[in-house]
């Protein structure tokens, strides 16, 4: 456990999505630390709502709406939000990162622990990130990636402790970095006791949460769903491109309605290759099973006939061909059960003993 007399503070890379590490960082900010976050980027309408009962330090950047709406367009910038940060004097500073807030400056007698959702997805897995972009950002993210590589692996040799959410970011960070982390799952923080709210979507349907970005996978379980006129998908989050009449976007949802969908939908379905990926576990704490890419941190938090099924690979004929054959009766207890493992206690007490240690190894450095 943290000593209570630590002084330890959080740092996140941006704060202005309803993204998992978001989450993450919430939970992080609301339980350990001063009650306050250290950020690159704030967008109060953004993200999740916990976050304005907490002290949020942004950096100078941002003073510019245009960059708060969307932090990729302040790539070039985002070195420089932390570069230019006042040392932090504290005992420990844990950073939520899948970005830069790992770079922020420490004095020496400061442990800097790194929770890494992922190494900077815009370095390290371009072909994935800048998918849906114009050529002429790609060209431009071709040009800075270099430098940008390598102030990114200079700053992440300044932390005491690197820890990864899944074995797949634990691989990442050793090709990256040359650093052997610990792993740490994220966890669910979802109440499923709350209230429920209806949404008005066709009955026996599968649903997906993701945000619009290319390496989400959504397009291509739309390409699956238009070839299954009998199945309806519903989709949460931001989605502008046509759909099929089988297939329903409902935008961004409350917390009542996202229960609802969670609790009524056949499976939560994801071709993403996620980092970790929390929206299966939050439908299986509603007893949900889950229908997702065998890859990435899905092979972390999936128990294959337990809280859901696998789809071999991201095309159009693989999931077709799961879905078809996924099945109808689950042992929801079970699933309920599987989410309970990932808790926001063990998420936290494992974080505590990493910070302790981080800063013993911290006192014991000349």
């Amino acid at each position: 456990m943290v000593s209570r007399d630590r002084r330890v503070r959080i740092a996140h890379d941006y704060i202005s999505q309803k993204g998992g590490a978001e989450r993450v960082a919430l939970s992080i900010a609301q339980r350990l630390g001063s009650g306050s976050v250290l950020t690159a980027l704030y967008e109060p309408n953004g993200s999740f709502p916990g976050y304005r009962d907490i002290s949020i330090s942004p950096s100078w950047l941002n003073r510019f709406k245009f960059f708060r709406k969307d932090p990729r367009r302040a790539l070039p910038l985002l070195p420089l939000a932390w570069a230019w940060r006042r040392k932090v004097d504290a005992d420990a500073v844990l950073c939520s990162s899948s970005g830069w807030s790992h770079a922020i400056r420490v004095t020496a007698g400061t442990a800097k622990v790194v929770y890494c959702h992922n190494p900077p997805r815009w370095l390290y897995q371009p072909e994935d990130y800048f998918r849906d972009q114009p050529a002429v950002v790609r060209r431009l993210a071709r040009l800075l990636t270099p430098w940008l590589m390598r102030w990114d692996k200079k700053a992440a040799s300044t932390a005491t402790t690197y820890i990864a959410n899944s074995r797949a970011v634990a691989t990442r960070i050793q090709e990256a970095y040359g650093v052997t982390p610990s792993i740490i799952h994220p966890p669910i923080d979802i109440d499923e006791n709350g209230a429920r709210k209806r949404v008005a979507v066709p009955n026996d349907f599968f649903l997906t949460v993701a945000r619009a970005r290319g390496y989400k996978g959504t397009d291509m379980l739309v390409d699956a769903w238009s070839g299954m006129p009998d199945l309806p998908l519903v989709i949460v989050g931001d989605w502008h491109a046509p759909l099929p009449p089988n297939v329903i976007s409902v935008g961004r949802v409350s917390d009542a309605e996202i229960r609802w969908l969670y609790e009524n939908a056949r499976a939560l379905v994801s071709v993403s290759r996620e980092d970790f990926g929390l929206t299966p576990l939050e439908a299986n704490a509603f007893g949900t099973p889950s229908l997702v890419l065998r890859a990435g941190g899905f092979l972390d938090s999936t128990s294959d006939g337990v809280s859901g099924r696998f789809i071999d690979a991201d095309d159009v004929d693989s999931i077709r061909q799961a879905v078809r054959g996924f099945p109808r009766l689950w042992d929801r207890d079970a699933i309920r059960s599987h989410a309970q493992r990932f808790s926001v206690r063990t998420f936290i007490e494992r974080l505590e003993l990493a910070v302790e240690e981080a800063v013993r190894l911290r006192n014991e450095r000349p």
